[in-house]
């Protein structure tokens, strides 16, 4: 398992974009991404929360990753956070895939496949049984996405606590 996930190499693709861990100065390009990520389910975080969120995956790999994909010029094109959680019904620590998204003009290059590729691959270097993620049920591109991938769908219903 390598000490330092910033210094892992890129995944290169067909299409010349590079899939790899995101690092401290690159947070100001994703923002952007996160921010559209954000827009597309309609809330609004505080940009200073994503911000923190972000040095948090890339600083502390017991958190969690961040990965960026940038095209052929450099620019950032798509991100994918995941971190750790403890699932009884596996006895197993797994990952969860929290966020994916890809530049509305990179899409259907399989970016979004590399992105979760990149985190799968995070969890079998921590020996993690199973990457979770979950989308919203009238996202039929990214559930096309998923299955080509391999994923299943869960019959699952998921609620939240508002605090």
């Amino acid at each position: 398992m390598p000490t330092d996930p910033s210094s892992a190499p890129a995944r290169p693709l067909a299409e010349g974009v590079e899939i790899r861990p995101a690092r401290e100065h690159e947070v100001e390009d994703l923002l952007p991404l996160m921010r559209a990520y954000c827009d597309f389910y309609e809330t609004e975080p505080k940009d200073d929360g994503l911000r923190t969120m972000a040095r948090a995956l890339i600083a502390d790999p017991e958190q969690g990753a961040l990965f960026i994909a940038r095209d052929g010029e450099g620019a950032a094109v798509g991100f994918a956070s995941m971190d750790w959680k403890w699932s009884s019904l596996r006895g197993a620590r797994i990952g969860y895939l929290e966020d994916l998204f890809v530049d509305p003009a990179q899409r259907g290059k399989g970016v979004a496949e590399a992105l979760i590729e990149a985190c799968a691959e995070r969890c079998r270097e921590h020996g993690a049984p199973a990457l979770d993620w979950q989308t919203a049920p009238d996202n039929q591109r990214a559930q096309k996405v998923y299955e080509r991938v391999g994923a299943t769908g869960s019959t699952w219903v998921e609620y939240e606590l508002e605090l």
